[in-house]
């Protein structure tokens, strides 16, 4: 499937699986090149031979941790030097540790701000200067946890409520140079996160594939309109 995407690149950061990879299946699909990463080569090498097979577009692994700023800039550099631009960034990478505030340990704090936030920061930063060439796009993959606080969720909680703003202010830094700028908000979503394995139980979830469904729509939107904050969440979640 070619459409006006068809040749455009993007970067997703944890891409090999879940959130990620159902949006660059979703990108491949429509003709677009994607490199995903991932901390370890083999997993990210795993996911682009997959990704490559779905056709028409390419993808590439490459092995990135979003918590090292240098391979966030080695990462773009590598899109460079394969496809010549980079035009889509989505910021996906994140972890969790759920834990009442007396039990959240500090390593547990550091993991999860690094990650979802200063690995957000890295990202953007790296990504900037050549989304700006090429008029492109950042988006960020928050959560419902951006703005409902719950029990166990501090560490999560800060990070996402973070995101959030972090991405909002940089969405207002950058739309004078017609980059764009959008958070994902997604609520129950089935993923391999925090150790689950998907099963047929998650069917009332958010799929991988509407993630990707829901970012080809914003890259598909008239560029005159900006959806900045997207809240998503399943249409009937199991009665409590």
């Amino acid at each position: 499937m070619e459409t006006k995407l068809n040749g455009k690149t993007a970067l997703i950061t944890g891409g090999s699986k879940g959130i990620g990879l159902g949006v660059a299946e979703a990108m491949v699909k429509h003709g677009m090149h994607v490199a995903v990463t991932s901390r370890e080569q083999t997993a990210a090498d795993a996911a682009a031979e997959k990704l490559t097979a779905l056709g028409p577009g390419k993808a590439i692994g490459i092995a990135a941790d979003v918590r090292d700023m240098v391979a966030q800039e080695n990462a773009v550099k590598r899109i460079i030097e394969e496809w010549g631009q980079l035009d889509v960034a989505i910021a996906n990478a994140g972890v969790g540790h759920f834990a009442p505030i007396e039990e959240m340990t500090a390593e547990q704090w550091n993991a999860v701000i690094d990650t979802n936030l200063t690995g957000v920061f890295y990202t953007t930063k790296a990504s900037i200067p050549e989304l700006k060439k090429t008029k492109g796009y950042l988006i960020t993959i928050a959560s419902l946890a951006g703005t409902n606080f719950f029990p166990s969720g501090s560490a999560y909680n800060a990070s996402k409520f973070g995101l959030v703003g972090f991405t909002q202010a940089v969405m207002l830094d950058l739309r004078q140079d017609d980059v764009k700028v959008t958070t994902i908000m997604p609520g129950s979503v089935a993923t391999y996160f925090n150790d689950h394995t998907p099963n047929e139980k998650d069917a009332w979830k958010i799929q991988p594939e509407d993630m990707g469904q829901m970012v080809m729509d914003l890259l598909n939107m008239h560029p005159r309109t900006l959806p900045s904050k997207v809240e998503v969440r399943p249409t009937k979640p199991p009665k409590k």
